[in-house]
């Protein structure tokens, strides 16, 4: 009976559908695109090491506004080095970026299925001060995860990592605003119900808060069918 409950309990929160491991970067409530990997892979690496990159999601996220994809960016302190690693980043405490960044999800979300029932969960991050960005960012994360109840195995880097191990994915570069999630051959979105879709159409791999306020726990389901596993990874059965 022990076995069965954990069996159970494992189904429940998802079971990995790969044994890769997935090296990733810290993002700012990252896209479908990102959490498909937490949701699918044994384990993921967060790099810590690498450079902060400007115009990323390391710091930025896209939502769907009233008028269409709208993009919120955190201000960062830069300490005149070109290449800064990301576990050095400090947030900029100049203008009012929570506030605006919490009265953007409010305008965006407020009449999705879900956001009344998770706007407790998000709303302090928009109040409490944070020093380092990848902690914010790790916090942040880590919401998403438990509201979605899944749990991979994670190890951080402190430390680039520069030769990729054999059993480990690297997708640091391909999760990117810059880069079109087509050029991910593990990541295909499936589409889901969206606030504003009778006036932009479906807006893939948008922050997983677009999914999460608008599907609520079924949002495990899509992050499921958006992995796309090939012959290169080593797929776990069902």
């Amino acid at each position: 009976m022990e076995n069965q409950e954990h069996d159970l309990h494992q189904n429940i929160k998802g079971r990995p559908l790969t044994r890769e491991a997935a090296l990733l970067s810290s993002l700012y409530l990252g896209p479908v695109q990102y959490y498909s990997k937490l949701y699918a892979c044994d384990a993921v690496v967060e790099d810590r090491g690498e450079h902060f990159e400007k115009q990323s999601f390391r710091n930025r996220m896209c939502i769907a506004a009233a008028d269409g994809p709208l993009e919120l960016t955190i201000p960062i302190v830069r300490d005149g080095r070109m290449r800064q690693p990301m576990r050095e980043v400090r947030i900029s405490d100049h203008g009012r970026w929570q506030h605006l960044h919490w009265t953007a999800l409010v305008s965006a979300y407020e009449n999705s299925p879900y956001f009344e029932y998770y706007a407790d969960d998000f709303r302090p991050f928009y109040e409490k001060t944070f020093h380092y960005l990848v902690d914010f960012n790790a916090a942040l994360q880590q919401t998403v995860c438990d509201l979605l109840q899944i749990s991979p195995k994670r190890e951080v880097a402190d430390h680039y990592i520069d030769i990729v191990p054999p059993d480990c994915v690297d997708y640091r570069a391909l999760i990117h605003p810059k880069r079109s999630w087509t050029e991910d051959p593990h990541f295909r979105p499936a589409p889901y119900y969206q606030v504003f879709q009778d006036r932009s159409g479906f807006l893939p791999n948008l922050s997983i808060v677009d999914l999460l306020f608008t599907m609520g726990p079924e949002a495990r389901l899509i992050l499921r069918a958006s992995f796309c596993a090939d012959k290169a990874l080593n797929v776990l059965k069902s």
